[in-house]
């Protein structure tokens, strides 16, 4: 690993375990006809690792490239240079089929704008990747899910009928009732109000407690950011600084 590359752990123990996450030497670049390279660079030389429990925070002014890190980490998209792997599984080894099959098996995700499916109630959304698995349990598990988030009365709602706050409740227990061992948030309350942002990003953190999983979030948010165990932040493509 790089000297430069930043250790970020639960506890020292830790440390010697294989990581959750590890970034080496990750560059992100794209055609730009108006650079002169014939390029932009995103992303450039990210080297870090996370311990698996851990939370984590990426923060960095808007443009950043902090959310295509974290689209990245997820295998959503793919570097110019450099590895990540997930558990020792260096996910760019695998094809497209084989990284949705570790997403699948791994992560959970939250998303700023939720990201539920208009023509499925709370409940079919959030049975949804438990039915993708082939689990037997899919409805009883969403449903002691959405219960655990308070919407145990909500079931068969759909979206449009929910409020924000609770369509990403529904996210959230969507991300979770998988018990991923890997959850990625990107700006989870950027769609919320300040009050609702509070108790969502609240039950997040409980959630993730309660079930061990290593969490990263992007945020602009410090207050938020603040809550995590560590914290790493992106300026112009760069790793600039870990707290």
């Amino acid at each position: 690993m790089p000297d430069s590359a930043v250790v970020i752990a639960a506890d020292p123990a830790a440390i010697s375990a294989v990581p959750a996450i590890e970034v080496l030497q990750l560059s992100k670049r794209v055609a730009d006809a108006s650079a002169e390279s014939g390029q932009l660079t995103i992303l450039s030389g990210i080297d870090f690792t996370v311990a698996a429990g851990t939370t984590l925070a990426i923060v960095g002014a808007s443009g950043s490239g902090k959310s295509t890190l974290l689209g990245l980490l997820a295998g959503l998209d793919t570097p110019s240079e450099g590895s990540v792997r997930l558990d020792g599984q260096d996910i760019f080894a695998l094809d497209e089929d084989g990284r949705a099959a570790l997403r699948k098996r791994k992560l959970g995700f939250v998303f700023q704008s939720f990201q539920l499916l208009g023509h499925l109630n709370a409940l079919e959304n959030v049975m949804l990747p438990l039915e993708l698995r082939g689990d037997g349990e899919a409805r009883a598990k969403a449903e002691r899910m959405l219960a655990r988030v308070g919407l145990g009365s909500r079931l068969k709602h759909y979206p449009k009928y929910l409020s924000g706050g609770e369509q990403q409740r529904v996210a959230l227990a969507r991300a979770f009732v998988t018990e991923p061992p890997l959850l990625f948030a990107d700006e989870p309350t950027g769609s919320l109000d300040a009050a609702t942002g509070e108790s969502v990003i609240g039950l997040m953190f409980e959630l993730n407690e309660e079930r061990g999983s290593t969490l990263v979030l992007v945020t602009h948010d410090n207050s938020i950011a603040a809550r995590c165990a560590r914290t790493i932040t992106i300026a112009a493509g760069r790793l600039a600084g870990s707290t």
